[in-house]
C-alpha cells in the first residue's frame, strides 16, 4: 500500500472519531423541531407578594341605608358578628313573611304562623282572633302585594349579640268582614285597601337558629 492512500486512511479514521465524539456530545434532532420557548415572566408571581384589598361602603348596607348612619354601622357590627349575614336577604325574607303572617292572622290560621311569631305576638294573635269567633264574625281577605319595603331601624346588643329590625311595609289587600249570618258589616270584596305596618324582628346573631321571629307590631 503506497503511501498517499495510508495517509487518506488515517484521515479518514479521524473524521469518522470526530464525527462519533461530535454526536454523543451533541445528540441528534430528527424532523423539525421547534425552536426552545422562552420563559415569560411571571407577571402573577410579582402580585403574589401584594394583593389589593378593595375598599368602599358595603352595598348590601347601603343599599337599605345611609352609609354613614347609625343603623350602618349597627349592621355592619352584626356581619362582623355573623359574616355570612346578608341584609338583603333578611329584607326579602321579611317582605315574604309579612304577607304570609298577614294572611294567616285574617283567616285566623294561626298554627301555620306561629313558628315566625314570638311568644307575645302570638298570645296577642290568638286573642284577637278568640274574640273575632265570639262575636260570629269571619274574614275573607285576598292579599295583593307589598307596595313599599323599608328598613326603618336596626338595634343590636354587642354583650348577648341579641339583634333586632324594625321594617315598614305599605301592603295592598282586600278584606271584608261577615257577620254569623253571612252579611257584610265591613269592607268591600272590590276596593283595594292599602295598610301600613312597621315591625320588628328579632334573633341572635351567630346562633345555630337562623329563623328571626316577630317580637312586635305597630300599625
Amino acid at each position: 500500500m503506497n503511501e498517499p492512500m495510508i495517509q487518506l486512511l488515517v484521515l479518514a479514521g479521524i473524521a469518522v472519531f470526530l464525527i462519533l465524539r461530535l454526536k454523543s456530545v451533541l445528540g441528534t434532532r430528527e424532523g423539525f423541531e421547534k425552536p426552545p420557548v422562552q420563559q415569560q415572566p411571571d407577571t402573577n408571581a410579582s402580585r403574589r407578594g401584594f394583593e389589593v384589598i378593595e375598599g368602599g361602603p358595603d352595598h348590601d348596607i347601603t343599599d337599605h341605608v345611609a352609609e354613614d348612619s347609625e343603623q350602618a354601622q349597627t349592621l355592619a357590627a352584626m356581619k362582623r358578628v355573623e359574616p355570612s349575614f346578608s341584609v338583603s336577604e333578611f329584607v326579602q325574607g321579611a317582605r315574604g313573611a309579612y304577607e304570609m303572617i298577614v294572611m294567616g292572622f285574617e283567616k285566623g290560621n294561626l298554627d301555620e304562623i306561629q313558628p315566625f311569631l314570638s311568644e307575645e305576638v302570638f298570645d296577642t294573635f290568638v286573642s284577637v282572633v278568640a274574640s273575632r269567633e265570639d262575636q260570629g264574625l269571619t274574614i275573607e281577605a285576598e292579599f295583593i302585594g307589598v307596595r313599599e319595603t323599608t328598613l326603618a331601624d336596626v338595634s343590636f346588643d354587642k354583650d348577648t349579640n341579641h339583634a333586632e329590625i324594625t321594617m315598614r311595609f305599605v301592603g295592598e289587600l282586600t278584606s271584608v268582614v261577615r257577620d254569623r249570618g253571612g252579611d257584610i258589616i265591613e269592607g268591600n270584596p272590590n276596593t283595594v285597601k292599602r295598610q301600613k305596618d312597621s315591625w320588628t324582628f328579632a334573633r341572635v346573631m351567630g346562633s345555630d337558629d337562623p329563623n328571626w321571629l316577630l317580637v312586635a307590631t305597630d300599625a
